[in-house]
């Protein structure tokens, strides 16, 4: 299968044989995990304005400040879930393992939209099955990039994790459709307008929770719990390679020596005293400052919000009759999907991560700045009424390309490295924690983010709303230019030597000073014990 991989740095000390079905078929059932925060974004906006639903639950009674309180309580309860269910999957993630925390996760997600589809005009319960799914989102977001990155050969980590964030856009785009065909072929009268497209959500669930039995605990894993001679099997099947291949040695000896001197470095430290590990530990700080400030710049940008609420702004751009909002949303999932799998795989290993993020934030500071020109020169009430001139009209269809610009841009930068992020930056004996932190504060900033559009909306304006995405964009860009380092092509154990610079030459310099060294390349010249028990010179 290499032939049909592009070409990327270290790729020559990867055995063809790794490449293999059974690597592509795991990484596919967790990277498709995606789907489920795709899903949500993607239904909820078209849910809530579509008339079934907003007739049942009365979301046009009160004032206007009621109405946006209403919705955004709606469209931000898997958010706040997922606050919780982050933290949870660090918690599951190192007691129960990688596949166990899937079928739990999946079983939250099930039931919890079970909840939603059976509940007839209780907003309360709409509320309450909404949390239960967000504890189930909220751990794929953990799970998922930490799987993949524990089983991926280095050479295509970054490829294979970001199968996730493009799978988010496969479950938008199906969303789409789903509100779409929705709102065409059934009655605004029938509840099953709004209830039929929820049913993507329980058939994914479902789908999981039965794949979930088909996939193995990853090689780290069995080593972290001390069955070292089940990581070696594992990691071997995995690898389609026997046990005494010298790559297989080479990993196992890399994932042992890591895993070693950590645990001797902190023999008998609690949950608790990992966490004071992760303040305190200026290498650790610079890896929580990565992982939370992507967080922060990357849900501010602005391009969730443009996702889940993709009805209402191509409603003020100049789109009129929710048939053709649903519409043009769909080609924006369909934009989406397509722009980040053609990252995933052509873009993110092959330029590396910062380039990626350079251009991809470019893109979107560059679109969210002609969106806001646009709206703060021609206004809103002209946009309603319709009556343009032409300059105008070109103008708006202007706009509306750049929202799908914005779009292509976002999946190119921090749709991918906000995942990716925890991937390549922590230890092992810290993944789980940190990466559950990480994603922890992803969910409070999307929560945040999503109650506050409809507010930002009515106080700002459309124009100011755009405006503001495009000032944190920008300031993403230079965030990345001085902090963030270039872990393109390095191995999970490679990366200690990197963060233990002074903090303010890791992002520039990082890469030049700290070049990736293998241990793999002693075990090729017989510099290296091959036996597990042995440790790397």
């Amino acid at each position: 299968m290499r032939s049909f991989i592009p070409k990327s740095r270290g790729m020559r000390d990867t055995p063809d044989e790794a490449f293999n079905w059974r690597l592509f078929l795991r990484a596919a059932i967790f990277g498709l995990l995606g789907a489920s925060r795709g899903l949500d974004e993607g239904l909820v906006g078209g849910m809530v304005s579509l008339k079934s639903f907003k007739d049942e639950f009365r979301l046009e009674d009160g004032s206007e400040g009621h109405q946006a309180n209403m919705l955004s309580n709606i469209t931000s309860m898997v958010q706040l879930g997922s606050i919780v269910g982050a933290f949870l999957a660090f918690i599951l993630c190192d007691k129960l393992g990688r596949v166990r925390t899937l079928q739990t996760l999946s079983l939250l997600w099930l039931v919890g939209f079970i909840i939603v589809v059976v509940s007839e005009g209780n907003v309360n319960q709409i509320l309450a099955g909404r949390f239960i799914a967000g504890l189930g989102i909220g751990m794929t977001t953990v799970v998922s990039p930490m799987y993949i990155a524990e089983i991926a050969p280095k050479s295509i980590r970054g490829m294979l994790t970001n199968l996730f964030a493009g799978s988010v856009y496969l479950g938008a785009t199906i969303a789409f459709f789903s509100n779409w065909r929705a709102s065409v072929n059934l009655p605004d009268e029938s509840r099953w307008q709004w209830r039929a497209p929820q049913f993507a959500h329980i058939g994914f669930a479902s789908l999981f929770l039965l794949l979930s039995f088909a996939v193995p605990e990853t090689p780290r894993y069995h080593m972290i719990k001390g069955r070292h001679e089940q990581a070696e099997i594992a990691l071997a099947d995995l690898r389609m390679l026997d046990t005494s291949h010298y790559q297989i040695q080479a990993e196992i000896i890399g994932i042992r020596s890591q895993l070693d001197r950590e645990q001797e470095s902190t023999h008998g430290v609690s949950r608790w005293r990992k966490l004071r590990e992760l303040l305190f530990v200026p290498a650790n700080r610079y890896r929580l400052m990565l992982g939370f400030m992507s967080q922060l710049l990357g849900q501010w940008s602005g391009a969730n919000s443009i996702t889940i609420y993709a009805t209402e702004f191509f409603g003020v751009l100049g789109k009129s009759g929710q048939s053709e909002k649903l519409f043009a949303s769909c080609i924006l999932g369909v934009v989406k999907l397509a722009s980040a799998y053609l990252c995933a795989f052509f873009l993110i290993d092959l330029l590396g991560r910062r380039r990626s993020l350079y251009m991809g934030i470019t893109l979107q500071t560059i679109s969210l700045t002609y969106i806001a020109i646009f709206l703060g020169v021609v206004g809103t009430e002209t946009l309603n009424s319709g009556e343009l001139s032409g300059p105008q009209r070109r103008g708006a269809v202007g706009s509306i390309a750049m929202i799908y610009l914005s779009g292509i841009g976002w999946t190119m930068g921090w749709n991918s490295f906000q995942y990716l992020v925890n991937a390549d930056i922590w230890q092992l004996r810290l993944r789980a924690l940190g990466s559950s932190l990480v994603m922890c504060l992803h969910f409070v900033n999307q929560f945040g983010n999503t109650k506050a559009v409809p507010d930002m909306l009515l106080t700002m304006q459309s124009y100011g709303f755009f405006a503001f995405s495009a000032v944190v964009s920008f300031a993403g860009l230079l965030w990345v230019w001085f902090f963030v380092p270039e872990l393109r092509g390095r191995s999970l154990e490679s990366t200690d030597e990197l963060f233990s610079l002074p903090w303010y030459k890791i992002g520039r310099y990082g890469h030049k000073l700290v070049p990736e060294r293998e241990e793999i390349h002693d075990v090729e010249e017989g510099k290296g014990d091959l036996r597990i028990e042995g440790r790397a010179p």
